[in-house]
């Protein structure tokens, strides 16, 4: 890569870019979606901003976000190979434990593309999407081909949206329990060491011997869908 230094950095028009891409005012509508903390809340089982720290933790370790964050770096260095990305594409789409959450994934990755080509356009980007038709996107593959495309440095791509993923659910956690917004910074913040260990181990993780194993978080999830009253969609 063409920006990055040896120890991972990040030169400063490619970070400006990841700020721009992983910001909650890039229109995605992330900020619509609790990834059924907000079943996992109504029933009591996420009360404190340590609750909410391991709740979210156990997510990034073990759940969809561990899923995404190695599909994220084998589609990043796939982006070359039309083939392998299709494939990746569809088992990112049917890497979901529930209809809500796919649709989570999905809504965010088709809008990604669509924001990403009209302000960050790039030819990579605009092929992978030809080739997508009008197939579900997982929000994680949009992202690492838009990063290969512009050739943002992996490492920091994977921290960025591990950050991502775990703040959108903090926030959404803060409306929720009620929770302060000084306690949700200190459920986010307890968070640091996790994402770092979950970026390295993404680098280091074989397709094949990735998995989840998040099975409570998928049955919030399924119970969400049942909810009297939601604001969340997930």
């Amino acid at each position: 890569m063409t920006t990055s230094t040896e120890a991972g950095g990040i030169a400063p028009g490619d970070l400006y870019r990841l700020l721009a891409w992983f910001s909650p005012s890039y229109p995605i509508g992330a900020f619509s979606y609790s990834h059924g903390i907000e079943y996992a809340v109504e029933t009591g089982r996420v009360k404190t901003a340590a609750d909410l720290s391991g709740w979210i933790g156990h997510i990034l370790r073990h759940g969809a976000a561990w899923v995404d964050a190695v599909l994220l770096k084998e589609t990043y260095i796939s982006v070359d190979d039309t083939a392998r990305l299709q494939e990746l594409a569809d088992l990112a789409a049917a890497w979901r434990g529930t209809a809500e959450t796919a649709l989570e994934s999905a809504q965010q990755g088709g809008s990604f593309v669509m924001v990403t080509r009209a302000a960050w356009g790039h030819p990579a980007i605009d092929a992978f999407a030809a080739a997508r038709g009008e197939r579900p996107v997982a929000l994680s593959i949009a992202i690492g081909v838009a990063a290969a495309a512009h050739k943002l440095p992996l490492r920091p791509v994977l921290a960025a949206y591990l950050h991502a993923f775990a703040a959108n659910l903090v926030s959404a956690a803060v409306r929720l329990i009620p929770l302060g917004q000084t306690d949700g910074q200190r459920a986010l913040s307890a968070l640091l060491p996790v994402t770092e260990s979950v970026a390295d181990c993404a680098l280091a993780c074989p397709l094949d011997e990735c998995g989840t194993a998040a099975p409570m978080v998928d049955l919030m999830s399924m119970l969400h869908e049942t909810q009297y009253t939601r604001l969340f969609r997930s």
